[in-house]
């Protein structure tokens, strides 16, 4: 599976509460927060949601 590299470069805050749950539930709690991920259905979806908020880069 490969692996991605998400950055939180916006804040949740003003965004629906299903989008913030999804932030927490990706590990970022704070603003430039990264975090390595294995790309799976579900993590993809979760990303997807949140794309706006995120930076994304490949490993």
């Amino acid at each position: 599976m490969t692996k991605v590299r998400i950055t939180q470069v916006k804040s949740g805050i003003g965004y629906p509460k299903n989008q913030k749950a999804t932030l927490k539930a990706l590990g970022l709690r704070k603003m430039h927060a990264s975090r390595e991920v294995e790309v799976n259905p579900q993590i993809e979806g979760m990303i997807r949601t949140v794309q706006h908020l995120l930076k994304i880069e490949n490993l």
